[in-house]
């Protein structure tokens, strides 16, 4: 296998084992996990339930040219399946394009599945037969660098795409993905800027308005959020969950989590230990974990919750808008950009050094992340915010940019302007670990069950213990 370290890669694999799993109902953002792992109802649906019967009547036939693919749920799947040319689905885990038949390798991100597989198989890809072999698996960012930092991936340049090519892409999804010496090495079609979620009937009930500007104003910084928060419990209602702030307040660090091998709790997060607290104790936010039943209740209009903070992916992927009785099934959401600008998720494609099909591999990853045609089904047939910068300007001037679910609202001018805000300067490759286990020990601090100094030490605790060569500030 051309310029693949075995032994280095597996150092490097065992070392981040301990790592657990991010799951991305589109893909992560930057760094952070929450204890219950991103989007994980989302991602064990069918994946889950593909049963031993249906994967041993393969029709693949005996002989056949395979092109593997490694993801951790549905999403890439069902984006190809309906917007690539001359894909054919021939079963839940089995496709056909050309000549070439497709594979999917589904692993859901529980405890950790989905790296531990992928981590296995990259062991063995330099001895593996031709059509054994990795040809393209997924990342996220929250642990995209633990693979696009060594040889196990192809660069986009030497697959022959261009920087050309990817002209039209957002800067900061381009950086998740370039290693320590420049190399791109993947590519994604979805842009994931995010923003406040809000109930609209809950807003014109509290606020007087469910206009998005009359919102953004009530919201406009983490003092006004406040304010309004109280509101809010005051009516009735929830804000959200303490685990919905985080990543706004995640994103916008001023350093990164480890620095000269010392964990660092940034003044930020601070804020965020100290804001959830004093929100908790009003009763204006509750410490749900994401995507349990508990925080799932403001899915519904009797479930009181008056927001919840995502990306565009979150839309169709987390508000149950196939469900007649949801807030969502009746565009009842709205959206804004909330306190501060930040993202959450994405899914990157990335082409894995020793594939035989460089080719096709090559022609997913262009027609997947940069043709604007392909593109813009993409964000009008899945509500998804794209990675081009020109179809994200047609969709916030036209009518085809407005979503049902949020009540007929376009919400592509704020999302492309959010994903130019981007700031990817303090991104680490301990940020997974340090951002589940801050959420982890915090959880107990906010409801009463421990002081904050010892929930702090019981976070740094369990960052040493997942990454031995650090120490506490």
């Amino acid at each position: 296998m051309k310029g693949f370290k075995k032994k280095a890669l597996a150092v490097m694999m065992a070392a981040a084992m301990v790592v657990p799993m991010v799951a991305c109902g589109g893909g992560d953002d930057t760094a952070t996990t929450d204890t219950t792992t991103d989007t994980a109802t989302e991602e064990t649906t069918e994946a889950e339930d593909t049963t031993e019967e249906e994967a041993s009547e393969s029709k693949i036939p005996a002989g056949a040219h395979i092109l593997n693919i490694y993801a951790w749920n549905e999403e890439f799947k069902s984006r190809l399946t309906d917007h690539y040319k001359g894909y054919e689905e021939l079963s839940a885990t089995e496709g056909k394009i050309g000549d070439t038949y497709v594979k999917w390798n589904i692993t859901p991100s529980d405890d950790n599945a989905y790296q531990n597989n992928l981590d296995d198989t990259l062991l063995k890809q330099a001895d593996a037969a031709d059509d054994d072999k990795i040809d393209m698996f997924l990342v996220e960012a929250d642990y995209a660098l633990k693979y696009v930092d060594t040889d196990a991936t192809m660069s986009m340049k030497d697959l022959g795409i261009t920087d050309e090519d990817l002209a039209d892409q957002y800067t900061y999804t381009q950086k998740i993905v370039t290693d320590s010496n420049g190399n791109l090495k993947g590519s994604s079609w979805q842009a994931c800027s995010a923003g406040l979620i809000y109930n609209r009937e809950a807003a014109k009930e509290i606020l007087g308005s469910d206009d998005p500007e009359t919102v953004q104003a009530a919201v406009a910084d983490w003092d006004k959020y406040a304010e309004t928060a109280k509101k809010v419990a005051a009516a009735g209602y929830t804000m959200c969950s303490v685990n919905d702030t985080y990543r706004v307040y995640s994103n916008n660090v001023s350093g990164k989590w480890v620095q000269d091998d010392k964990i660092v709790i940034d003044k930020n997060m601070e804020k965020w230990i100290d804001d959830s607290k004093a929100l908790v104790d009003a009763k204006a936010e509750d410490t749900d974990d994401l995507w349990g039943d508990d925080w799932a209740k403001g899915k519904r209009p009797d479930g009181k919750v008056f927001c919840y903070f995502g990306p565009a992916w979150f839309f169709n992927f987390c508000l149950d808008v196939d469900d007649s009785e949801t807030i969502a099934a009746n565009g009842g959401w709205g959206f804004c950009e909330g306190p501060q600008s930040y993202y959450w998720g994405g899914t990157w494609i990335c082409a894995a050094t020793g594939t035989d099909d460089a080719d096709l591999v090559k022609d997913i990853i262009l027609t997947m992340t940069t043709d604007k045609d392909v593109l813009k089904e993409i964000a009008t047939a899945d509500s998804d915010c794209v990675n081009s910068k020109s179809v994200l300007a047609d969709l916030a001037s036209s009518d085809e940019g407005n979503i049902a679910l949020l009540g007929g609202q376009n919400p592509y001018k704020q999302l492309a302007a959010g994903a130019e805000k981007i700031d990817l300067s303090n991104l680490s490759k301990y940020d997974q670990g340090c951002n589940e286990e801050l959420q982890a020990a915090m959880k107990a601090y906010f409801e009463g069950n421990s002081t904050k100094e010892d929930a702090i030490k019981a976070f740094q605790t369990a960052v040493i213990e997942k990454y031995p060569n650090l120490k506490a500030e």
